[in-house]
């Protein structure tokens, strides 16, 4: 009989450490499955044995949650952009869980339905039809059993609690993560004030994710904390950030960057900043520690692989790699095989090749949020008199 395994709040609740996974947009996309702008999740559908390697190379990795390729996965957005197959929701939703669920039989991982924000709520749609957007993909969710649910990328908290509320009628155990920095929501909610409401509307983890790279989210994360406790709350925190180096985003964070999101590479941050991150989380009380946007499973690993001592094992992904370059002993150059501790790497300063490279840049301030004229969403592809003037716009902001 195969053993029932502990639950999300279970492991929390004891201080265990959870790793999630990385980003699958930014991963499929690399890799042709994905297209970029829309960023919906057609492929668990389309090209199923992709998502399904890429959840097996998390899952050895280190990761312990497999959750669901819904991303942007809500009718609303797929009718509002790039589902040119005309795919509903429920097919989407219903072959990303049998994936997540198929990969985490293979090991110690639990299964994660997400919600994400929707094109419904940036067009000032009503609370109740937001609210039916998130309750069609729960719906699949329970359906389908999954172990918990995430509420995940979200630039309002209001929006977000909407989803709380929904997603909790479920009974199953809610996370909710922002995509906000130090500077807090696009309405200019502090983070801590977030995660009290976060917390009131019933979700029992809270974080954030995507927007900013590892150490601004930890950040953030301590000030969400903060705010919990001197509110006199309880909840666990997660953070899953981008693995790109955000030091010149503003609010809105690297969309706003003239790299997003076809030049970012210059920006990746390394498996040894990783290994920084995972154990700054940690010291920060964060339990809940993967990525997203960029996250890579090699950067999955190099979290498991710090907080190995406290997990009590290494992933199976190490077995070939060793710690801190350990594996460069066996390397032909002497130069090389000196580069096999853990010193040479933890202080080394990585350059970027590129003699002309500037060391930040000048985010598009934009400026704007939800009931903007600029963010109406449409059904149809941009038009070329749209085009025309957004390119205006947009000369007028450099």
């Amino acid at each position: 009989m195969t053993p029932v395994k502990k639950g999300i709040l279970e492991r929390l609740n004891t201080g265990e450490v959870v790793i999630g996974d990385g980003g699958f947009v930014f991963a499929l996309e690399k890799r042709g499955y994905v297209k970029a702008g829309p960023w919906t999740p057609e492929a668990s559908v389309t090209h199923p044995e992709a998502v399904r390697q890429l959840h097996r190379e998390f899952l050895r990795a280190g990761s312990n949650v497999m959750q669901t390729f819904t991303f942007y996965a809500s009718d609303d957005k797929l009718e509002n952009r790039g589902n040119d197959l005309r795919l509903t929701g429920q097919q989407i939703n219903e072959a990303a869980c049998d994936l997540a669920r198929e990969v985490a039989s293979e090991g110690d991982a639990l299964v994660a339905g997400g919600v994400s924000q929707t094109p419904s709520y940036l067009s000032c749609k009503s609370e109740d039809e937001v609210k039916a957007v998130f309750k069609k993909q729960m719906d699949v969710f329970v359906k389908k059993n999954v172990d918990f649910l995430i509420a995940e990328y979200f630039e309002h908290v209001e929006e977000a609690e909407w989803a709380v509320h929904v997603l909790k009628m479920s009974g199953k155990p809610v996370a909710t993560s922002l995509c906000i920095g130090p500077d807090g929501d696009l309405n200019g909610v502090s983070p801590g004030d977030c995660a009290v409401r976060l917390v009131k509307a019933g979700a029992q983890i809270v974080g954030v994710n995507c927007h900013f790279d590892p150490m601004t989210c930890v950040k953030t994360v301590k000030l969400m904390k903060e705010g919990v406790e001197r509110a006199g709350l309880k909840a666990h925190y997660m953070v899953q950030p981008l693995a790109y180096h955000t030091p010149d985003c503003n609010r809105q964070g690297f969309i706003d960057l003239p790299e997003f999101p076809f030049a970012l590479e210059p920006r990746v941050v390394t498996r040894w900043d990783v290994q920084k991150y995972a154990r700054e989380a940690y010291n920060a009380g964060i339990r809940y520690i993967g990525g997203c946007c960029g996250f890579e499973p090699y950067h999955i690993r190099a979290v498991a692989e710090e907080l190995a001592p406290e997990r009590g094992f290494l992933p199976a992904a190490s077995e070939k790699h060793g710690m801190w370059g350990s594996g460069l002993d066996m390397h032909t150059k002497p130069w090389v095989r000196a580069r096999a501790r853990r010193d040479y790497w933890e202080k080394l300063k990585p350059a970027s090749g590129r003699p002309l490279c500037p060391s930040i840049s000048t985010p598009d301030s934009w400026g704007v949020t939800k009931g903007h004229a600029d963010l109406m969403q449409q059904k149809e592809a941009t038009s070329e008199e749209q085009l025309k003037q957004l390119f205006k716009k947009a000369e007028a902001n450099d």
